[in-house]
């Protein structure tokens, strides 16, 4: 892989490879479940470790020294102690394989009495693949791998998938007498399967019906070709659960998200780890939702969010930014250009385009104006702002937290926030404006601006203004009243 990240970290659908195959060999329900860890192991054991309820509890086997499949397998039987009745052998690197596969495998070594049962595959080019070598009857004689093979095995295109089934027994008897003997100084799993037949016992194969199933992953174009193949699978399975999915090349879906039925993804969406989308919602286009729940009827368009509730109905973009801690009510709203951040926005709420919206609670029915933000942060702490049911904040307005905007209350446009406001009141938090009459005739003369206020009248005798002050002829300067800023 080139990486400093151990192979079996690497994340596929938004899960780590090994989550995968843990996935995979936990639907069996096995007695006893054993990792055997290798190379990275402090980081995978970590990860294993930190998982929590995602996985189920593993038994950890240290492979110190790598010394093939064998050996691995050894590791773990005597980190348990030996293991009895069936066992079966998988690989952390192989996240394409379903529990389904695997049921299949251990229902053929149950029902064929078998003492080794392995997984194969036939595929187009068997290159670096352990042969599965037949009799004339069809039952497997033996795994031979392409490093020791002769020009006819290598013709062979069944290929071993490295997954079996083997009466634990047996298994651990056939591990004490492998031996190093071939290409690669190793030993190999696969010689079990001939020191069974050697013993008189029964093995058989079951070929599985999709050859990815079996393959690996070895370095980063492996890595994305699978990701495409997994993602065509889970993109198939919610089309076939009743979801519609308009474009499937641009639609990508992570390993465990769930949508309902009636719901519509449209081109360029990611549905991402921890994402469970209800039925009846449209998502996208061009549309991210991480560890998110979009509840039923919502919609989701041209927006990115992060640890987010959407509720029931509610109605998120274009181009806006949900963060983790935000829940929005049963018909909600959060249009164009809006952060939302650790806030909820009750049910009817609306902040309808190019606000801020951090640590806040957003009354139900209440309505925040173009251009608002909750200036949340003073430099030192964070602070929440609160406003109240079917309240009015106006447009260009700033909330300096902490502050409480009581319910039915209103904050005139352009106002600046710094005290609470109580039910029913009005807060104009600004200066009131003056006009500095004349100011372009005497400033900007000769400019454009010039030209259209003398086109529109400026100048032009109108008695005196509201404040008692003469106002000055067409074309002529008004007087310079106090404070004008260019005196």
């Amino acid at each position: 892989m080139r990486s400093a990240l151990p192979k079996v970290l690497h994340p596929l659908a938004g899960r780590p490879l090994v989550w995968h195959a843990v996935r995979a060999a936990a639907a069996l329900t096995p007695r006893t479940l054993v990792a055997v860890l290798g190379h990275g192991r402090e980081a995978v054991g970590a990860y294993l470790d930190g998982a929590g309820d995602e996985l189920p509890s593993i038994v950890r086997a240290v492979q110190a020294e790598q010394r093939g499949t064998g050996h691995a397998v050894a590791c773990a039987l005597t980190a348990t102690g030996g293991l009895t009745g069936t066992v079966v052998v998988t690989y952390a690197d192989v996240p394409l394989l379903r529990p389904e596969t695997l049921g299949e495998l251990v229902r053929a070594h149950h029902d064929g009495g078998h003492a080794v049962t392995v997984l194969t595959a036939e595929v187009d080019d068997p290159t670096g693949y352990g042969r599965v070598i037949r009799d004339a009857d069809g039952t497997p004689a033996a795994i031979v791998e392409h490093k020791d093979a002769d020009a006819d095995q290598r013709a062979v295109r069944e290929v071993n998938s490295g997954v079996y089934a083997f009466d634990g027994e047996l298994l651990g008897e056939s591990l004490a007498a492998l031996s190093t003997d071939n290409a690669s100084g190793e030993l190999y799993l696969t010689d079990v399967l001939a020191g069974a037949r050697a013993r008189g016992r029964r093995v058989g194969a079951v070929r599985a019906s999709d050859p990815v199933e079996t393959e690996g992953v070895n370095d980063r174009v492996q890595l994305s070709e699978m990701a495409a193949r997994l993602n065509a699978r889970l993109v198939r399975d919610l089309q076939l659960g009743g979801v519609t999915v308009l474009d499937p090349r641009t639609t990508w879906v992570h390993a465990d998200v769930r949508v309902d039925a009636d719901t519509v993804l449209l081109p360029g969406t990611s549905l991402e780890a921890g994402t469970v989308v209800g039925s009846g919602c449209t998502i996208g286009p061009d549309t991210t939702l991480s560890a998110c729940r979009v509840e039923s009827d919502a919609s989701v368009v041209r927006s990115h969010a992060s640890g987010a509730v959407v509720g029931p109905g509610a109605t998120v973009g274009p181009f806006s930014f949900l963060r983790p801690g935000t829940e929005l009510g049963a018909g909600s709203k959060v249009g164009a250009y809006v952060e939302v951040k650790g806030s909820t926005l009750g049910e009817g709420a609306k902040v309808p385009h190019l606000s801020y919206v951090g640590d806040a609670e957003i009354g139900p029915g209440s309505n925040i104006g173009a251009g608002t933000i909750t200036a949340n942060y003073d430099g030192v702490r964070k602070s929440r702002t609160v406003v109240g049911r079917d309240a009015f904040v106006g447009t260009n307005s700033t909330l300096v937290a902490p502050v409480v905007v009581g319910p039915g209350s209103y904050v005139a446009a352009g106002s600046t926030v710094t005290a609470d406001v109580p039910a029913g009141d009005l807060a104009v938090a600004r200066q009131r404006q003056r006009t500095v009459r004349g100011w372009v005739l005497r400033r900007r003369p000769g400019t454009p601006t010039e030209r259209a206020a003398l086109a529109a009248g400026a100048g032009a005798p109108a008695g005196r203004d509201a404040d008692g002050a003469p106002v000055s002829s067409p074309g002529t300067p008004a007087p310079t009243a106090e404070g004008d800023l260019t005196a």
